[in-house]
């Protein structure tokens, strides 16, 4: 199973907020936490787990390469490399099921468009937008 990776979150998070990944990070600074600041943690983990596997994965490979001799000693130092990778991997495909999972219910909401200045609003916008006065004044006297 392939998860999305960090480039295609910020990818997908840039085109939710419609502005550039960077921006939206020194934007979430000055705000209080909210779903932008949780979507750029997401996306932080995210990136940080995949430089851990690249990294990872090197280590390993230079500890197990076939023309290198592992002795005793090297044997937990194999161990715990292979078990930082394991940890990585799976830090990474939570945060991506996650990140991906979040992007999925949001919808970018574009700005409402202006009413235009001919036409007039219509009666039954006024009434739908007002509540009733029988039904404030049923409400209090109950």
């Amino acid at each position: 199973m392939t998860h999305p990776t960090s480039a295609e979150i910020a990818g997908r998070i840039e085109d939710l907020y419609g502005a550039p990944l960077a921006a939206l990070a020194s934007h979430a600074q000055d705000q209080p936490p909210g779903m932008l600041s949780a979507l750029l943690g997401l996306h932080d983990s995210l990136a940080f787990a995949e430089r851990s596997i690249a990294f990872h994965r090197e280590r390993l490979a230079q500890l197990v390469h076939p023309e290198r001799h592992i002795t005793a000693h090297e044997v937990p130092h194999v161990l715990d490399c292979a078990r930082q990778l394991a940890e990585a991997v799976a830090v990474r495909d939570t945060q991506a099921v996650t990140a991906s999972a979040v992007l999925h219910s949001l919808v970018r909401v574009e700005p409402p468009e202006p009413p235009e200045p001919s036409s007039p609003a219509t009666p039954s916008a006024a009434v739908a937008t007002a509540p009733a006065n029988g039904a404030a004044s049923a409400a209090r006297s109950r």
